[in-house]
């Protein structure tokens, strides 16, 4: 079943309208019919199942039936995520969706190896959303989840500064006993911000700067991860601690 996100602006007596480039891609790539279901989520936290009812010159025109459970997770996950080498990031957003995030905030680190000029950054962000958007639709969430700017590393320790837990996998941490405890802490309405390090990981006056911030250092086992698979750890972590 293919999901769509509108407005509650499109809203209005029962009927959703599908506009733009969600009406060209249901209606001419993957050719849905008049009658055909959908998963319709509504930028007020609303979900329906609907049929198609019919097409319109700029719209789909969809019969909303039935309320559609809500898939989100209660409070809250960010991911600061250490900027990467080459297109990492695209993927750690879209399986960073598909795990629950509500958040992705891009971090320029001390051992980052890509910089981004003001201009370049303004593109990627439209791209990194439109793949956060293509994955909450394939993982049926009932949002589409934030992607930021990126930011220096002291802004992003300010800005998770509101959270009520945040935690910093670090390969100097050592055994899973520590994690696991902090893990089964967690309650399902919790923000938590999780901050990867990039390819060359935190230097340690990053890990001083998180400690000192009141954030938690956790290990994710004896062997040293990729940047891409310690985000994807530590999330698959935090969603099973937060799942009811």
């Amino acid at each position: 079943m293919f999901q769509f996100f509108v407005s509650i602006s499109e809203v209005n007596n029962g009927l959703a309208r599908v506009t733009g480039d969600d009406y060209h891609h249901l209606k001419d790539v993957v050719r849905l019919k008049p009658g055909d279901t959908v998963r319709i989520s509504v930028d007020n936290g609303e979900n329906y199942l609907g049929k198609i009812k019919e097409f319109t010159e700029d719209a789909a025109v969809i019969e909303l039936s039935e309320k559609a459970d809500d898939t989100e997770l209660k409070g809250s996950i960010t991911l600061f995520q250490g900027m990467p080498k080459s297109d990492k990031l695209e993927f750690i957003i879209e399986k960073a969706v598909e795990l629950g995030c509500t958040e992705v905030v891009p971090v320029m680190m001390e051992y980052s190896i890509v910089k981004l000029d003001e201009k370049k950054a303004e593109s990627k962000v439209i791209r990194w959303q439109k793949i956060a958007e293509t994955a909450a639709k394939q993982s049926k969430r009932s949002i589409v989840p934030h992607i930021m700017a990126p930011m220096k590393y002291k802004d992003a320790i300010e800005y998770a500064a509101c959270n009520t837990l945040n935690l910093v996998p670090y390969e100097n941490e050592t055994g899973p006993k520590g994690t696991l405890e902090i893990m089964e802490k967690i309650k399902p309405e919790d923000s938590v911000g999780i901050f990867i390090g990039p390819e060359g990981g935190f230097s340690e006056k990053e890990i001083k700067e998180a400690v000192d911030a009141g954030m938690k250092t956790v290990s994710l086992g004896r062997r040293i991860l990729r940047t891409e698979t310690a985000a994807l750890t530590a999330l698959s972590l935090v969603m099973m601690s937060k799942e009811e």
